[in-house]
């Protein structure tokens, strides 16, 4: 009962081994660029990026179809032009960054679904939307697994400066570091990593294991090492229990990957150890455990 409920969809079909492969591997990727983005307060440019990649994926779509290689180089660069191009916008006019990049994912998300829905159909935009991560083949688990090879190297890189630019920017500067070139050089992992993201869980939902892990390792860890791998953890169950949700239950995997990670965030906030309603409201019995 207990391997029917919990293992078998797995070890009988190859499609579900597949999707768990794609999560953990989205998971180790996810997992310290979320944190990051969480510490440097750029959640919602995270949400901003997520949608900016729609425009790139869907011109690599017109020419390319469904495509893999079409699909994730177009969205890589729209995802890394749109961030460049709001840093630009704030710095030579007075409007200040968030706002800048707010309207250009605004643009760019419209000209997206624009370009799929004239050149393609509403089932084409869907599936750029919202992923297929049980149809992921060996080319989609080749690229997720290389993002996030890469993404771990660049991580070992660029961290001590990640770091120091988080909690002290002035002393980066101080010391001759160029901060500008650590956060391109942190955009382009960001950017990667929702490109992974796309190819399983579509372009609104790819941020959701990026950061719902992430802000659910806060409640739980002070230390930054113990945080990045608190969110890569949670990442990985939130694939498991969704895929596991999905099959059982027939739903859509995607949704139920997000809403997983979405429930480990919930209970974070109740019950984590470190700045939870538990924390907060019922200090007796959090000093207690």
């Amino acid at each position: 009962m207990i391997y029917d409920l919990l293992a078998a969809p797995f070890a009988d079909y190859t499609f579900m081994r597949r999707a768990l492969v794609a999560c953990l591997a989205l998971a180790i990727g996810c997992g310290p660029i979320g944190v990051f983005l969480v510490l440097r307060r750029m959640s919602l440019m995270g949400d901003a990026l997520a949608h900016a990649v729609l425009p790139g994926a869907a011109i690599g779509f017109v020419v390319g179809g469904l495509s893999l290689p079409a699909l994730s180089l177009g969205g890589f660069a729209a995802g890394l032009a749109v961030a460049l191009f709001a840093g630009l916008i704030a710095r030579v006019t007075r409007l200040r960054e968030d706002a800048s990049l707010a309207g250009t994912y605004l643009i760019a998300l419209a000209a997206g679904v624009l370009i799929v829905v004239s050149q393609g159909s509403y089932v084409d935009l869907v599936h750029i939307l919202f992923g297929t991560i049980l149809a992921v083949d060996d080319g989609a688990l080749l690229l997720v697994a290389g993002i996030s090879t890469v993404t771990v190297f660049g991580l070992a890189v660029l961290y001590r400066a990640l770091v120091i630019e988080c909690f002290d920017p002035g002393f980066l500067r101080a010391v001759g570091a160029s901060g500008s070139l650590v956060h391109l050089g942190f955009l382009v992992l960001a950017v990667l990593n929702l490109v992974a993201g796309f190819q399983a869980l579509g372009t609104l939902l790819s941020l959701g294991l990026l950061l719902l892990p992430a802000a659910a390792a806060m409640f739980w860890a002070v230390a930054l090492p113990r945080l990045i791998l608190l969110s890569a953890a949670f990442g990985a169950v939130a694939g498991y229990v969704g895929l596991l949700a999905s099959y059982h239950a027939d739903l859509p995997s995607g949704p139920a990957i997000v809403l997983a990670a979405g429930a480990i965030y919930l209970v974070s906030l109740a019950a984590g150890r470190h700045g939870s309603l538990r924390a907060r409201y019922m200090p007796r019995l959090h000093m207690a455990s």
